[in-house]
């Protein structure tokens, strides 16, 4: 099977939106372009920040989360990168925080950015890594799920948030290869 040519985060450009959990994504594109020194820069062309890793290339689409797919499908399209290449790093509500989860294609579940990235790639046949934020209402908040993604977690979720995106960071070799099995399994034993 075909490594990962393109990692993708996905979050909300701006000051405002940079601890919020909808941006669970855009930490996890920034924690490895730190971890690797790869520069992330902006291009007009892909709609957002960018960087090359080897033969691999970072996005952080700055287009704000309903709008991912224009940045990605730019890039994919230059690029000749396939959708089943394609890696794209998310908020996930039906995961709790401190949980992370990879698998390939499937609905987007009310994600508006997986949405428009299916949309305009035309396949929804990419790889997800879901980062659990959880949802308000496992919680027992009475938050609408608009609001509750667009605000920070507590310190306690927010350092649960962080391990998951240190041990997803660990597998990026995996993905660059293709074990994809390997990699699952190896994410979801790995929990706390």
């Amino acid at each position: 099977m075909a490594g990962i040519r393109l990692i993708v985060g996905l979050g909300n450009p701006g000051p405002e939106y940079a601890q919020t959990r909808h941006n669970a994504g855009f930490w996890f594109i920034e924690h490895l372009a730190r971890r690797e020194s790869v520069a992330m820069r902006p291009d007009k062309r892909f709609f957002g920040q960018m960087g090359r890793w080897g033969d691999v290339w970072l996005l952080a689409p700055q287009t704000f989360m309903n709008r991912s797919g224009l940045s990605v499908a730019a890039m994919a399209n230059f690029y000749r990168v396939p959708a089943e290449e394609i890696l794209v790093a998310h908020d996930e509500l039906d995961l709790p925080p401190g949980a992370v989860r990879l698998k390939r294609g499937g609905g987007h579940a009310g994600h508006n950015g997986l949405r428009d990235i299916a949309a305009q790639l035309g396949s929804g046949d990419f790889w997800r890594l879901r980062l659990g934020i959880g949802h308000p209402r496992g919680q027992g908040l009475d938050q609408p799920v608009a609001d509750y993604v667009l605000h920070r977690a507590s310190a306690a979720q927010q350092a649960a948030i962080d391990d998951a995106l240190e041990r997803a960071l660990m597998l990026v070799p995996c993905f660059l290869r293709g074990e994809f099995p390997a990699a699952m399994q190896r994410l979801h034993t790995q929990e706390p």
